[in-house]
């Protein structure tokens, strides 16, 4: 999967699903968020070791990464988890960080289209969120995206630093999601993949 965007800037990015080769300029990109941007994320991004890990366990047909790259820089990153078989094999969780200065530019919304669209052509009937408490900017994006707040788990997960935070889950629905583009005539790129 390619496709060239254009952003509300009117800059051009590429998304792509993200390759092996891809390890210093995911990286790069995580070295270079700011300080309370990593703090939140699950997973410790700025060590190599993480990285590697992340770009082999895309191996398995469970998880899909994307990326935005500027030229050859990662602008951004985005996941589709799938779950396991069983009770919860209808799931999915995306993951999606954009580096500031691509930000309030419409790419996080391009990034969750596609992250979107594979889960629809993966038959995934409902996408989760996991976010942080105090990430309410990033919590308001998901609901402009279609998600709503399912849960909150008090004092559940720990940042970067060890402090204990809520764990909010926002949940989407794609049909439901499918119903609203279809009823505001979103271009055909949106159309169901089933």
């Amino acid at each position: 999967m390619k496709k060239k965007v254009k952003l509300k800037d009117g800059r051009e990015v590429l998304i792509r699903e993200m390759r092996q080769d891809d390890t210093d300029r995911s990286l790069a990109f995580f070295l270079a968020l700011p300080r309370e941007d990593v703090t939140y994320l699950r997973r410790d991004v700025t060590r190599r070791e993480v990285v590697e890990q992340r770009i082999r366990a895309m191996a398995s047909d469970r998880i899909v990464r994307l990326v935005a790259v500027a030229g050859d820089e990662i602008v951004a990153d985005g996941a589709l988890e799938l779950e396991a078989q069983g009770w919860s094999e209808h799931l999915a969780e995306i993951r999606l960080v954009v580096a500031r200065p691509y930000q309030r530019k419409g790419l996080g919304t391009l990034m969750a289209r596609e992250l979107y669209l594979l889960a629809a052509s993966k038959k995934v009937e409902e996408i989760i969120v996991k976010i942080m408490g105090p990430q309410e900017g990033v919590q308001n994006i998901f609901k402009r995206l279609g998600f709503h707040p399912e849960a909150v788990l008090h004092h559940y997960v720990k940042d970067i630093s060890g402090t204990k935070q809520d764990l909010v889950v926002m949940r989407c629905n794609l049909e439901e999601l499918w119903q609203k583009l279809d009823d505001h005539a979103i271009d055909s790129d949106w159309q169901r993949t089933r």
